[in-house]
């Protein structure tokens, strides 16, 4: 591994949701936040991650990121990837501005700050990756790719840019009645082009991780048969730009009777199954949480792989809903598939795994961290 382990040095947070002024320096191994329900440690958490993607990773609003009371909020961190480097990002409430600062300048582009810190996060919400809607496991495969595939997150941006002003058109078309024009039919090479891109990066990733989901849901205890498989409204050929083309002429009348594309990855889905049936519907709680988690390490894995470093784990009281064996096995997976700096959030001191028990403890309580006393 090139660049080692990535690492948060050092971290400042104002004013996001209920932390009024944080700031922490984690050791490099990690540190435990302990905290009860509602305290602000899950806050934390999501303080750090938003480094990573710039956004909220529970799907909030900037501006619902604004403590109460307040007008802005920023996030600074000092953090060790392949190089050392500074990092600020700070959000207006009043005129919806978003900027950053890396070393110190401002980037031409917001996402040239993405994976600024390079982090996977686990949590008992990421079960909804398994028994949530299409898209929840689209965002986890744009996530994955955008951060580490050349191309993507270009891709993606020009491809929604496209989708956006299809849909408006078919809308129009739909209000006026009148029959398709060039302002539907623009808007299809584009979205042919960049859509073949995506549709190839996400199918040969699921390609690529799905031997592996299977032996990691194993390892972590399930005895039935895990699979991975990418579902796409396009059909399989040599030539996905033209598959996606043929698809969108072919559902174009659909399209202008109910106002949406309905052709293209935005329409595609991640599928797991145990031994043959939907996991979503046929699985028990405890194994699609097994097989969220084994995402999360294979998004891990895609990080260290494609990038050379570890990335840092955020693990929000992720053995929460696991028995001890599971989580045991989680650990040991990730400790032998080279555990970086760890950041674990949980209610109670007894609830820390005999395996991290060797990390630094802080306590938060109604937004601010303070030296942990024990008790």
């Amino acid at each position: 591994m090139s660049g080692g382990a990535a690492r948060l040095a050092t971290l400042t947070v104002r004013d996001f949701r209920n932390l009024a002024r944080v700031e922490l320096t984690p050791p490099s191994d990690g540190v435990v936040v302990i905290g009860e329900n509602g305290q602000g440690k899950t806050n934390l958490l999501e303080a750090i991650y938003y480094l990573q993607i710039l956004r909220s990773i529970r799907g909030a609003r900037d501006h619902d990121l604004v403590r109460f009371g307040a007008e802005t909020f920023h996030i600074a961190a000092s953090v060790e990837t392949d190089r050392a480097h500074d990092v600020g990002i700070g959000f207006e409430r009043a005129g919806r501005r978003k900027r950053i600062r890396l070393d110190g300048v401002i980037p031409d582009r917001l996402s040239d700050g993405l994976g600024s810190l390079p982090s996977v996060m686990f949590s008992p919400a990421d079960v909804d990756l398994v028994s949530g809607p299409p898209t929840a496991r689209r965002r986890f495969l744009d996530i994955t790719l955008a951060l580490t595939a050349r191309g993507y997150l270009s891709a993606l941006q020009r491809y929604r840019a496209a989708l956006l002003r299809r849909n408006a058109a078919l809308r129009e078309a739909v209000r006026r009645g009148r029959p398709v024009d060039a302002a539907i039919t623009v808007w299809e090479p584009p979205l042919a082009e960049h859509g073949s891109l995506l549709w190839s990066e996400r199918k040969a990733w699921v390609e690529s991780a799905a031997f592996a989901f299977e032996e990691l849901c194993r390892a972590i205890g399930e005895t039935g048969k895990m699979a991975l498989r990418y579902a796409s409204t396009t059909s399989e050929t040599t030539d996905p730009r033209v598959a996606l083309a043929s698809a969108l002429a072919e559902k174009r009348p659909m399209d202008l009777r109910r106002g949406l594309t309905h052709a293209g990855p935005h329409r595609d889905d991640l599928v797991m199954t145990l031994d043959g049936r939907d996991l979503r519907i046929f699985g028990s709680a405890g194994q699609q949480r097994t097989a969220a988690i084994a995402l999360r390490m294979l998004e891990a894995r895609t990080f260290r792989d494609r990038t050379g470093r570890a990335p840092v784990f955020l693990l929000d009281d992720p053995f929460a809903e696991l028995d001890l064996r599971r989580a045991t096995r989680v650990l040991e997976l990730l400790e032998g598939s080279g555990l970086g700096q760890t950041l674990l959030a949980v209610p109670r001191e007894s609830d820390i795994p005999p395996e991290l028990t060797r990390l630094e403890r802080v306590r938060i309580a109604r937004g601010e961290l303070s030296a942990w006393s024990g008790g």
